[in-house]
């Protein structure tokens, strides 16, 4: 039991579960989950005892019980006490301040990243302001490479996301080539399959591997079946680079999605195998979203954001090329309106690069969500100058799949201006060769295709 009086008033918080969840910034899933707090006051309580918790304290309770939860299991076997020891000695609040320190560079923040667990990082990012969230998460470099390197300081990449409500071929090729035309896709080309069905995967991941191969793009493909579509793929023998798979924090949410972490074992060793990159191999990439464990009453009284944040220990476990949180997408029922899905954003973010892993984010809203363009363009905004790896390249920020909003290819453009940020340098070489980009890293204007795409598409659609 913790206690503290304030205002007159005495909070009583059962356990470290009930805590982090009463000390949480208000979100829409807390409150449906029945275990928001009440009041600014009770939050404000809750924060002040988080505090003055002890990081080792994490390492005594866990929020889920090691023995009914794998999730659980795997943050104590992956916990690095070495790598902890520099931080052992601090609370909460003492972490969060020295976070903010000269003291926390590049170097150091690296070194500590296996130390930490989910839930001290969840607890610090509570008791931080958006400016906080970010300024920490500046200084997190994570590089990872597969046919190109993606994190480097001062990069941004982005996924070319040219989903199709048919799968259509020639309609994602459309989409393919207008975005290498502004020069997106060096994170991934990545499709949302409007099928899970192994034919029609196999088909799409062996056109993405002609498009890359005939135009000899520095770059990765993924289609985004589910793991065991892409294992049976493998099989038949599909040349495929990324394995692609939605994860959450708690076992049950995972198996809500069809998976285990010894399926996802398996998934790693066999793209692995294919051994595919060209400058690492770094070759599985992971989608997260708050409400995820919740939406699958999953969530064992675990507030939304530490069930999130529980989901990249299970992340970094295999080392991926890419993850990112769909922060927006589940819905209002889960974080309600622009504030909400801004300040999740840049929590997850946080959380993601402190416990060492590349973290994109598909800044994001469903249509009947509090939220609107402008919203976005603030989570946008912030997420680059937080130093985020990638974000969405969808025509028009509108995918016509999916029914939901996200960022366009031009919105990627707006940040390379505004903070002279360029894509991987391999991609950035690709681009200019072909005059698509020029030697100041601009998109150049063009009033014919470049001679790249003179060769047609259409043998490749056949």
């Amino acid at each position: 039991m913790y206690k503290i009086r304030l205002a007159e008033v005495s909070y009583d918080f059962k356990n470290l579960r009930n805590l982090l969840a009463k000390a949480s910034p208000a979100r829409s899933g807390d409150v449906l989950a029945g275990i928001a707090a009440e009041n600014n006051l009770q939050r404000v309580a809750a924060q002040w005892v988080l505090a003055d918790m002890p990081l080792t304290r994490f390492l005594e309770e866990p929020v889920i019980p090691y023995e009914e939860d794998d999730v659980s299991r795997l943050i104590a076997d992956q916990h690095n006490a070495s790598a902890f020891q520099p931080v052992a000695h601090m609370t909460v609040g003492e972490f969060r301040d020295w976070l903010l320190t000269p003291a926390a560079s590049s170097e150091t923040l690296q070194s500590i990243a296996w130390g930490l667990t989910p839930e001290m990082v969840a607890a610090v990012s509570k008791l931080m302001r958006i400016q906080d969230l970010i300024l920490v998460a500046k200084k997190c470099h994570v590089v990872t490479r597969f046919r190109n390197t993606i994190g480097l300081h001062n990069h941004l990449s982005t996924r070319l996301q040219p989903n199709h409500p048919t799968d259509d071929p020639a309609g994602i090729a459309a989409v393919i080539v207008d975005g290498l035309l502004y020069g997106s896709g060096d994170a991934v080309i990545g499709i949302n399959p409007a099928s899970d069905s192994l034919s029609s995967t196999v088909t799409l991941i062996k056109m993405l591997h002609d498009i890359i191969e005939r135009y000899q793009i520095p770059t990765q493909s993924c289609v985004l079946s589910h793991v065991t579509t892409t294992l049976q793929a493998i099989e038949q023998g599909a040349p495929v680079d990324l394995v692609f798979q939605s994860i959450a924090g708690t076992e049950k949410a995972n198996a809500n999605f069809g998976i285990t972490l010894d399926l996802l074992a398996e998934a790693h060793q066999a793209a692995l195998s294919l051994n595919r990159g060209t400058v690492g191999n770094h070759c599985m990439y992971f989608e997260t979203g708050q409400g995820s464990a919740l939406s699958a009453n999953a969530h064992h009284g675990v507030d939304q954001q530490t069930c999130e944040t529980r989901a990249y220990v299970v992340a970094r476990q295999f080392d991926p090329l890419l993850v990112n949180t769909v922060v927006g997408f589940i819905g209002p029922e889960y974080l309600y309106d622009g504030k909400q899905i801004i300040r999740a954003g840049l929590e997850d973010h946080f959380c993601g690069k402190l416990m060492g892993l590349p973290m994109g984010c598909d800044v994001c809203y469903t249509n009947h969500a509090e939220a609107d363009q402008d919203d976005m363009d603030m989570l946008l905004t912030q997420f680059a100058a937080a130093g985020g790896t990638f974000i969405m390249g969808v025509p028009g920020a509108d995918d016509v799949m999916l029914n939901y909003q996200s960022t366009s290819f031009h919105d990627a453009l707006y940040l390379r201006q505004l903070f002279n940020r360029p894509p991987a340098p391999e991609f950035l070489h690709w681009l200019q060769q072909h005059e698509i980009f020029d030697k100041n890293n601009h998109l150049q204007a063009c009033a014919e295709l470049p001679e790249l795409f003179a060769r047609p598409l259409t043998p490749l659609l056949n």
